[in-house]
């Protein structure tokens, strides 16, 4: 009976293998055009699956949610709850939550910061860090990118990917970035992207890895509720949300300095009151032991 057993698992890993071959010949001999042809066609199902024209007509995005940060050992370093407005792919603002005293706002080629010290200019590297997401973010791949003149689309084989069946696209732009996107077979919706990178000191070659999972569908457009963020192996970020709306007209003052001055003074006037009312609380704590006193 035992060997019976194990023959029949041979022959099923047998037949695994053969047609796991006869998929790599079949990628092997296909022409560019034709592996081109069915990456676009892949892309397509997927914004189909995604909402379709609700998914490519998002003007806005406001999200709440909870962010986990890890540490270049991958140890957690913390996290905490916030807020984000975005009008992709451009424009964004993320306030932490409850007192919104620190707020990172992007637009564009510039960005902003309101912390403890006030509004202040954000730092070159976290601008450029912004642009440079931008342009390997997913909702903006699939919405705004894939029309660039000089994408290169190539269909890149079957895979099973976090426990699912799964197909990879690639896709390469005129700067040369290869991104990977895994869709699962059974629902279309993009699972995974992989961004390979080189640091700029070293040169050495890296990798970037985005995990969805826990799609809901808010306003006829698949949203995942979970996203998870690798840099070569250890994790950077993991994002939780629990509540996003689309299309709510979110003013575009919300993404200026101004914005932000205005939010300055308005935390300073609280802090001021704060202070005073302190002030007002010692001096009758004060009066009261005097009082006691006598």
């Amino acid at each position: 009976m035992r060997l019976k057993q194990q023959i029949a698992a041979a022959a099923i890993l047998t037949a695994a293998w053969a047609v796991g071959a006869a998929q790599a010949r079949a990628q092997d001999v296909m022409m560019p055009e034709q592996s081109a042809a069915k990456a676009k066609q892949l892309i397509q199902q997927a914004i189909e699956a995604l909402g379709g024209q609700a998914y490519l007509n998002v003007h806005d995005v406001t999200c709440n949610g909870r962010l986990s940060m890890f540490g270049h050992s991958g140890d957690l370093n913390g996290f905490e709850t916030f807020v984000d407005y975005a009008q992709p792919p451009l424009k964004d603002r993320q306030e932490n939550l409850p007192k919104r005293n620190i707020i990172e706002v992007y637009n564009g080629d510039k960005g902003w910061v309101l912390d403890r010290g006030g509004v202040s200019e954000a730092a070159e590297s976290d601008v450029a860090h912004f642009e440079e997401g931008n342009k390997t973010d997913l909702d903006n791949i699939l919405r705004q990118r894939i029309h660039e003149k000089g994408m290169i689309f190539r269909y890149a084989g079957t895979d099973v990917v976090d426990l699912k069946e799964a197909e990879w696209v690639e896709l390469v732009d005129s700067e040369n970035r290869t991104i990977r996107i895994a869709f699962a077979t059974s629902t279309h919706l993009p699972i995974r992207k992989i961004v390979e990178t080189r640091d700029p000191s070293s040169q050495l070659k890296g990798e970037e890895i985005e995990y969805y999972s826990l799609y809901h569908p808010i306003n006829g457009v698949q949203t995942p509720f979970q996203i998870t963020q690798e840099r070569n192996g250890l994790k950077v970020y993991q994002v939780f949300f629990d509540k996003c709306q689309y299309n709510t007209n979110i003013p575009d003052s919300l993404f200026t300095k101004e914005s932000l001055d205005e939010r300055w003074v308005k935390i300073g006037k609280k802090d001021k009151n704060k202070h005073h009312q302190t002030a007002a609380n010692d001096k009758n704590d004060k009066t009261d032991k005097d009082d006691q006193k006598d």
